[in-house]
């Protein structure tokens, strides 16, 4: 056995900014990514909140990129993944992860069209929808921890009201 010399480098950011609609995750996001990158457009924001991020444009004198989704599937931003990295993007912002989960095209609904094929009729049941949707979703885990890029994605929390006289 040989000991080496341990260096600072080659590592990747990944932060999780997780608050209510309207808390500033997606301004936040956008701040630190263009702090953190080297120079104009290096930084991007894969927006899955109906064109939110164009409302930034201005703030941020247009230093970023934009790429916007329509279908959350895991394999979309998978997919967006490896473009940021193949067009030189440093540090990519997922606003919002929270809809590979629970948007269109996303894990939920995947699962219950998955069991719903796979029923033929008969009532489906979801445990056979996540056998064949967990190897996907799996794969999304896979990309964010080794995307070769700094990450920083936001998530929504659901807020809890509650009523008292």
């Amino acid at each position: 056995m040989r000991f080496v010399q341990c260096e600072n480098t080659g590592f990747h950011l990944r932060v999780a900014l997780i608050g209510p609609a309207g808390s500033g995750k997606s301004y936040t996001a956008l701040r630190i990514a263009t702090e953190l990158a080297s120079g104009d457009n290096k930084a991007a924001i894969l927006d899955t909140e109906n064109r939110s991020a164009r409302r930034y444009a201005r703030d941020f004198r247009r230093r970023f990129l934009a790429l916007e989704l329509q279908r959350f599937a895991p394999a979309d931003y998978i997919q967006a993944i490896k473009d940021a990295a193949a067009e030189g993007v440093e540090v990519l912002v997922i606003d919002s992860l929270s809809h590979a989960w629970m948007g269109k095209g996303g894990v939920l609904e995947m699962v219950d069209q998955s069991a719903k094929r796979q029923a033929r009729g008969s009532s489906g049941s979801s445990f056979n929808g996540w056998r064949e949707v967990t190897p996907e979703h799996n794969r999304l885990v896979e990309a964010l921890i080794q995307a070769p890029l700094h990450l920083i994605v936001t998530m929504r929390v659901k807020t809890e009201y509650v009523v008292e006289k």
